[in-house]
């Protein structure tokens, strides 16, 4: 898909599950499914619940963000309702396993991650889960051997008790992958990366990661990707960084597209301050409308992105220096824009 094919699509597709407004990417009514209850927020932060390795079922569901594989090989966020539980970064990663209990709640062109007949225990502690899995681990296909550890990574740091993640196997430390030999780095984190994208990289010494987001899936089901790109050093503004990237696109080889249109810019470099960052672009920011209407898809993949900037809360938008914007749902966009508590809820 590329960032032309896209286009038409915007105004009939996002509307159906995502709403911008003032308090995040979703509406009210979306943003109370997603939502952790607080008893799962309490379970989370502690650590000894996880620690027994049980999984004792508790009253209620809990929207849980799971890293699976699409049919291009990309590992995705998908947010999936999943019974309450004393336990949840331990079933998150057992939902992981093919052919177990995410078996029937998989959406279509979406598999697993994890080998058949897996087990798992979790150990979490000062911001550090400690996974051990049973031998079956190394039962993966060569190919899929990153996206495991992206997977794993990613799905664990989810949690606000979890920051970074260590992997055993049988007891054992794990200090590379057992099929194809990948380094495991001491303690696993998102500055890890994810779909890394290195393609017109030609020094990779000379650049840092920043992970954008672009837009994947087929009308009807679209979903936002996490891409990580190398941008080069010199730029010392991660949020300029990560801007440039959205505009520039995901490789043109990928399925991935950007509601970003190669001539917008930025005016004036980008504030920040108590967690909100403010951008003010040039009138190429409204696309190919013909009224100043900006898109949800370019907004949503704009706050997705730079959220995962370490410090950054919200973002809000200015053309022109002025901040009277239209979604094109009619909405006005007058507030900055939050991150949801979790990605990719349905079909948009």
């Amino acid at each position: 898909m590329s960032k032309n094919k896209v286009k038409p699509l915007v105004t009939a597709v996002f509307a159906s599950t995502l709403f911008l407004s003032g308090c995040g990417l979703f509406g009210k009514e979306v943003q109370k499914k997603v939502d952790p209850p607080k008893q799962v927020t309490e379970t989370k932060a502690n650590p000894t619940k996880e620690t027994t390795g049980q999984n004792e079922e508790v009253e209620g569901t809990v929207s849980t963000e799971l890293y699976l594989i699409n049919k291009d090989g990309l590992v995705v966020p998908q947010t999936l309702t999943l019974p309450k539980t004393t336990s949840v970064a331990k079933q998150a990663l057992e939902h992981l396993v093919a052919n177990g209990p995410v078996t029937d709640m998989l959406p279509n062109d979406f598999r697993a991650v994890l080998p058949e007949g897996t087990t798992i225990s979790v150990n979490i502690k000062d911001g550090l889960a400690v996974v051990d899995f049973s031998k079956e681990f190394k039962n993966y296909q060569p190919e899929d051997e990153r996206k495991i550890l992206e997977s794993i990574t990613w799905t664990l740091t989810q949690f606000d008790t979890v920051k970074k993640v260590k992997l055993q196997m049988n007891g054992h430390e794990l200090n590379e992958m057992p099929v194809n030999g990948t380094p495991i780095s001491e303690n696993l984190s998102r500055a890890t990366g994810i779909n890394l994208d290195t393609a017109d990289v030609m020094d990779i010494t000379n650049t840092k990661p920043v992970t954008v987001y672009y837009i994947g899936g087929e009308e009807g089901s679209y979903y936002y990707v996490p891409v990580t790109k190398r941008v080069s050093t010199s730029e010392k503004n991660n949020v300029v960084a990560v801007v440039n990237e959205l505009v520039k696109g995901p490789n043109s080889k990928s399925n991935l597209a950007s509601d970003f249109m190669a001539d917008v810019e930025l005016l004036e470099t980008p504030k920040i301050e108590d967690g909100k960052v403010t951008l003010n672009f040039n009138k190429s920011i409204y696309g190919s409308f013909e009224e100043k209407i900006v898109s949800e898809h370019l907004l949503n993949t704009l706050v997705l992105s730079l959220t995962e900037q370490k410090g950054i809360e919200s973002v809000a938008v200015t053309v022109d220096g002025k901040a009277e914007l239209v979604n094109d749902k009619g909405e006005k966009v007058s507030e900055p824009v939050t991150r949801p508590e979790k990605v990719n809820t349905g079909s948009f």
